[in-house]
């Protein structure tokens, strides 16, 4: 009987033993799990902190590009609206110096001069405020400054030369405000087809030169 007794005691001190190092073990695995998860959370935090200072710059830098652009451009549709006044000056002008009913009129003569003054004028206000024409005859042709609208025959001008401006252009500092309207030289074919010919011959004398 008395070792019945000792080994019920022995099993239950056992027992309660194996309980409590279950207990431990569940206590340390929440332990741990509140750990991963207390590391998680600030991962997560630092990342949404570091995200929000990045979109934070993004607009600081999108707010000064806007504040820069509004300084230096805030004048750009008022500017591109005024050249229609520079074109209806040159409009008047051209339209006055072709009616043949003032041909040699000394009146005429005095209103072509004011106009004169006035474009002058014009273009020099325009000039003060960083509005410069764009430079057209004798240049080559620019896509970024310079419409094409016509080829004239000229013998005398290489390919793709502006020849002729049928509306002056403008810049707002490195801004295009509209693009020159020209024509561009093109050489007749058969003028072209003579100069290559040349060009060939002239290539040839010059070989037969140096073998001598």
């Amino acid at each position: 009987m008395e070792k019945e007794e000792l080994d019920k005691k022995d099993n239950n001190i056992e027992n309660s033993e194996n309980i409590n190092s279950s207990n431990e073990e569940q206590t340390n695995q929440k332990e741990n799990k509140e750990e991963i998860s207390l590391e998680e959370k600030v991962k997560l935090l630092e990342d949404k902190v570091t995200r929000t200072l990045a979109e934070m710059e993004n607009q600081r830098r999108r707010y000064e590009k806007e504040k820069e652009d509004a300084f230096e451009y805030g004048g750009f549709s008022f500017a591109k609206e005024a050249l229609n006044l520079l074109d209806n000056l040159e409009r008047s002008k051209e339209s006055l110096l072709n009616d043949e009913s003032l041909k040699n009129n000394v009146a005429l003569k005095k209103i072509t001069e004011h106009l004169n003054i006035i474009y002058d004028d014009m273009i020099s206000i325009f000039k003060k405020n960083n509005i410069e024409p764009i430079k057209s005859i004798d240049e080559k042709l620019d896509p970024n400054l310079h419409q094409a609208m016509m080829e004239v025959i000229d013998d005398k001008k290489e390919n793709g030369t502006i020849v002729q401006e049928i509306q002056k252009g403008f810049l707002l500092k490195d801004r295009l405000l509209r693009p020159s309207l020209v024509a561009v030289s093109k050489k007749n074919s058969k003028t072209e087809g003579i100069d290559k010919r040349d060009d060939k011959k002239h290539k040839e004398n010059q070989d037969k030169i140096k073998e001598k």
